[in-house]
């Protein structure tokens, strides 16, 4: 299959990282057999199942053709709405029933038993059979006079489903009969949330003036009523573990915690999410409550303290907006650190999401943020635009330096600690005047861990110590750049500094002594660089689209490549540096070969790469998407299979890549394809010659031609010292015929009246080989002959060639045709071993019979003439290749 037809050759999608939840609310379940709670959250096309107890995944279904709109579950199934469908799905991961017939998109549902209630945004209700997919019944309602924002079904009533609207009132309906039972008023407020409490007739209506009303729907009749002043309840939930307490949700992230009892609120658990509370439930008869909202983050809170309020226990949380930089943290490969637009630093695991982490929020006074909290620490730096990490020192102090958006400080960071680290780095030429539009751009950490070197937009570059936070000198007499450094880089070994800037040069500096060593123009303005310290080639991308790459030893451009039509946000190279993958606006991930100079892959995403990282054992390519919260992981083909890396045409059309899902992907026809694939390019046969001119070998073992001119010195050895003894009860064995070919011998049947008498004629009997010389003279084909004596060992060989003698029965002409089935050997070029390992025995057994006869010393003479040029054309091959390798390991190009 045609590269275009799969996308990539290289790399195919694995699994995506830090997805937890969205906008929709999770969906709580209970598993008897396992006598253990289950959540379910919406994450784009899939959703996520998590065991409450330790928060680990347990399941990811397969993924939908749109983002999931709304999610339901009951005992057995998982409901999902997408568009105008509804899919049922089954062991939390396969669609088993799918529900067609709503002419507008689906927002609510709820199983009922054996039914499904849907509802679309066309106020139209359809009541769905689960097992059969048909309607049962069909309700529309009038958009203006009741639209339906939310319904239940009241705990024991029987066949009874009661719908809130957004004009504020409800409606009690028996679905069996199809008839509206009674309608509430309301409270002259949208309906947002319907919820039952513990007691049976009463229910709690969330409205979206921020009015909790406790009603009971038996005798219409308000019972409490409470006032939530951060906006419209989102959630609502009720404690089952003997404590009457309702905790409430509202679009700002606090949660409301009110005793039913005192009719008052007790406690407020603030900020438990940045986003809006999409959904709170307490555990049944336990003091657990799981909350879920739009920052990709899931929390199961424990009410195990005096005064009510609720504790974090567990958790699960990605980033709330889209990483801006990702990079592999250390030489394992497990582990990505991450920053996000909203300005924390996340490392996650691709083992299990237990070992992930979060660095926390940057800040400018760690001491006060931790005493005031994030939220209202004034101090707060913004997101995170890049950073560089070093592991080599991070047990002693910091390893990681960060650049904040139009910041000039930049922060250190400690990744065993957890924390953001000591120093915020300044440099004191500015006096901390923040009025002044500077801020820093480049960031890169030495191979050691000991130094940081920072870049401006000033054109400044500057060099601290990490572990005590001192300036150690800055790069030129004043600027190293005129305008904004885009790029710095540090070599392995701490020798040189390389730096790239707007003002269309390229520096290299002596890291120690700060002294420019060269300067070089780059033919438009590079929007960054990046250096791969094991093989010294520095990759700079530029403003122009294009990529060139620098060897820092020779300090010349070596490779340029062109292709990209927008700007090239992030580049990595492969561990070993034979690759490098960039991305940019254009939506395309492609990879060089350097060696080559050439465009081995390329694929299209949906949404544009921000950044990449390859894993340093190579497995991985990690990226970051924009609008994405995740980061997505692509598993190395050439690893595990064979692949063939062709140059991709100039017109060459990518095409566009899912991203992969958050579990590893199990497609069976893309597995089907590459198989197909790799069995196609293990099907390839070499030819028996590559090419005319060439001179080819017989690949034959040694032991068959090697040793055809010692055989008297081999049989010599292996005389053996006494004759054989026959064994008293010989075994019966079928004879054979000698030969690398085993043979049975045939039968010979005795006649009665034979002659005791020797036929001398039968010893001088000829051989098939001989015959084969024999025909060979008549047709001047000689393939038989030669293909005949590959097939047998050198003692068949030196007694066929002793047969050709006139004093073994032999003939003249016989030995003129094997010296002229030499040179047809010889002009053919190929079986070049055999043919002088058969000339030179041939020459040993009959050198005085051929000295003596006229026709055979002829065709000698012409043999010689053609062996002659024969191994002087080799030769001068031989020396010219020799002379280039010399040349190549001696001379420094």
């Amino acid at each position: 299959m045609s590269a275009g037809k799969k996308g990539s050759v290289i790399f195919s999608g694995f699994r995506a990282l830090g997805l937890y939840s969205n906008h929709l609310a999770h969906v709580l379940r209970f598993h008897k057999k396992h006598r253990e709670f289950y959540v379910i959250t919406a994450v784009g096309q899939c959703f996520h199942t998590y065991n409450v107890k330790k928060l680990g995944i347990v399941a990811v279904s397969n993924a939908l053709p749109e983002d999931i709109s709304s999610l339901a579950a009951d005992r057995m199934l998982v409901y999902a709405a997408y568009g105008k469908l509804i899919s049922a799905f089954a062991k939390n991961k396969e669609v088993v029933h799918t529900y067609t017939g709503h002419q507008a998109d689906v927002h609510l549902l709820l199983p009922f038993g054996d039914h499904l209630i849907s509802v679309d945004k066309d106020n139209v209700v359809i009541i769905w059979d689960v097992e059969s997919e048909d309607t049962y019944l069909q309700i529309s309602y009038d958009k203006a006079s009741f639209e339906v924002s939310a319904l239940m079904h009241p705990s024991t009533y029987l066949n009874k489903i009661l719908f809130g609207s957004s004009q504020g009132s409800l409606q009690l309906w028996n679905i069996k009969s199809n008839k509206l039972l009674f309608t509430f008023p309301g409270w002259a407020s949208a309906v947002t949330v319907l919820q039952q409490t513990p007691a049976v007739d009463v229910v709690g209506v969330g409205l979206a003036s921020g009015q909790i009303i406790i009603h009971n729907i038996r005798f219409d009749e308000t019972l409490m009523k409470f006032q939530q002043d951060w906006g419209p309840v989102t959630a609502l939930s009720f404690r089952t573990d003997g404590h009457p307490i309702m905790a409430s949700g509202s679009p700002i992230g606090h949660i409301g915690l009110w005793d039913l009892e005192e009719k008052k609120l007790v406690s407020q658990m603030r900020d438990a999410h940045t986003t809006a509370i999409a959904g709170l439930t307490f555990l049944q008869n336990e003091p657990l409550l799981i909350t879920n909202g739009a920052d990709n983050a899931i929390r199961v809170w424990i009410f195990d303290v005096a005064g009510g309020d609720g504790r974090l226990l567990r958790r699960r949380t990605g980033h709330s907006a889209p990483p801006t930089k990702i990079q592999h943290i250390d030489q394992s490969g497990l582990n990505i650190l991450s920053a996000g637009q909203d300005g924390t630093l996340q490392s996650f695991s691709t083992v299990h999401e237990r070992f992930n982490r979060s660095l926390g929020h940057g800040t400018l006074n760690k001491r006060r943020a931790k005493k005031k909290g994030v939220t209202h620490d004034t101090a707060k730096l913004p997101a995170i635009t890049t950073f560089a990490s070093e592991t080599a020192r991070q047990s002693d102090w910091d390893g990681i330096i960060a650049c904040h958006r139009g910041f000039l400080v930049t922060t250190t960071w400690n990744y065993q600690k957890g924390s953001i680290g000591a120093y915020n780095l300044e440099p004191e030429r500015f006096n901390k005047n923040r009025s002044l539009n500077v801020h820093a751009t480049a960031v890169d950490i030495t191979s050691c861990g000991n130094f940081a070197v920072i870049a401006l937009s000033s054109g400044h570059i500057d060099v601290y110590n990490m572990q005590s936070g001192f300036h150690r000198g800055h790069y030129g007499k004043d600027k190293a750049h005129v305008g904004p450094v885009r790029g710095v880089s540090v070599d392995a070994l701490n020798q040189m500094t390389v730096s790239v800037g707007a003002d269309r040069l390229l520096k290299i500096w002596r890291f120690k002594s700060k002294e420019l060593l060269h300067t070089q123009s780059l033919p438009a303005a590079p929007a960054s660089s990046l250096l791969h310290r094991d093989s010294g080639m520095l990759a700079i991308a530029l403003d122009d689209f294009t990529v060139h790459i620098l060897d820092m030893e020779t300090r010349r451009i070596v490779r340029r490549f062109s292709g990209h039509r927008g700007q090239i946000n992030d580049m990595t190279f492969s561990p070993d540096g034979r690759w490098l993958i960039t991305a940019s606006m254009d939506c395309t991930i492609r990879t060089w070969d350097l060696p080559s100079g050439s465009l081995v892959d390329c694929f299209l995403v949906d949404a544009a790469a921000v950044s990449l990282s390859m894993s340093p054992t190579g497995n991985f390519l990690a990226s970051s998407h924009v609008d994405g919260l995740g980061i997505y992981l692509w598993s190395n083909n050439t690893l595990c299979s064979m692949v063939s890396l062709r140059p991709l045409p100039a017109d060459y059309e990518p095409t566009v890549i899912m991203l992969p899902g958050t579990c590893p992907s199990k497609d069976t026809e893309e597995e089907e394809v590459l198989d197909a694939d790799s069995s196609e390019m293990l099907e390839y046969v070499s030819p028996a010659q590559l090419d005319e001119h060439l001179v080819t070998l017989s690949l034959l073992p040694d032991s068959r031609w090697k040793n055809l001119l010692h055989l008297d010195i081999i049989k010599k050895k292996n005389k053996p010292k006494e004759p054989p003894k026959l064994p008293k009860a010989a075994p019966f064995f079928i004879p054979t015929i000698p030969g690398l070919v085993p043979q049975f011998a045939l039968p010979t049947t005795p006649s009665e009246n034979q002659s005791k008498v020797v036929n001398l004629g039968v010893l001088a009997q000829k051989s098939t080989f001989y015959l084969q010389l024999e025909n060979a003279l008549d047709n001047n084909s000689y393939e038989e002959p030669v293909k005949l004596l590959r097939e047998l060992g050198p003692s068949a060989i030196d007694t066929e060639l002793r047969a050709l003698s006139p004093d073994m029965g032999g003939e003249i002409r016989v030995m003129q045709s094997f010296l002229k089935m030499i040179g047809s050997i010889l002009q053919s070029k190929r079986d070049f071993d055999l043919a002088q390992a058969y000339l030179a025995l041939f020459l040993k057994l009959h050198l005085r019979f051929i000295a003596d006869q006229p026709e055979l010393m002829e065709e000698a003479e012409s043999m010689s003439a053609h062996l002659e040029e024969t191994w002087m054309s080799m030769q001068t091959l031989l020396n010219q290749n020799i002379c280039l390798l010399s040349y190549i390991k001696s001379a420094l190009l």
